[in-house]
């Protein structure tokens, strides 16, 4: 069934604010994740690093935890939509490598995971929710990381 302008212009809005939380991170620029988000959403990261919390509690956890990264790039692609009035929910795939360094070694890892995200539509546009990060695959992460993370 072919889609309706108005569900088009609804997934463009949503993949834009995937988008712009993987550039808000990659470019630390923690404040631009206040447009994303509502104020009361819920990011939960418990599977792939063990914290879950408001959107200011990630906002600080991602501001001190980020620092052993020395880049990292989030590339997400294949978007399921399911978009009911004016809520909808995401799955996501993300690739994501980084650069990390513990002082003495360099290392560069991947990470896989889906995005799971739920939106509201407000009068402001869609919003995220709430977002859930599912864990996939996890490749090369030195041993002194892994000890960090829950258990692969």
């Amino acid at each position: 069934m072919p889609l309706t302008v108005q569900e088009m212009s609804d997934r463009f809005e949503i993949q834009d604010l995937i988008v712009g939380y993987c550039y808000a991170v990659d470019t630390r620029d923690w404040d631009a994740l206040d447009h994303n988000f509502t104020p009361d959403a819920i990011i939960d990261y418990s599977e792939m690093v063990g914290v879950s919390g408001s959107l200011a509690e990630i906002k600080q956890f991602l501001a001190e935890s980020l620092t052993p990264i020395l880049a990292f790039q989030h590339a997400v692609s294949t978007t399921q939509y399911r978009i009911e009035g004016d809520r909808a929910q995401t799955k996501t795939a993300c690739y994501n490598p980084m650069t990390v360094s513990n002082g003495e070694t360099t290392d560069t890892l991947v990470f896989g995971l889906w995005y799971i995200h739920d939106f509201v539509r407000t009068d402001e546009g869609w919003k995220i929710s709430r977002l859930y990060e599912q864990k996939c695959y996890r490749m090369n992460v030195p041993d002194w990381l892994a000890a960090q993370l829950p258990p692969a």
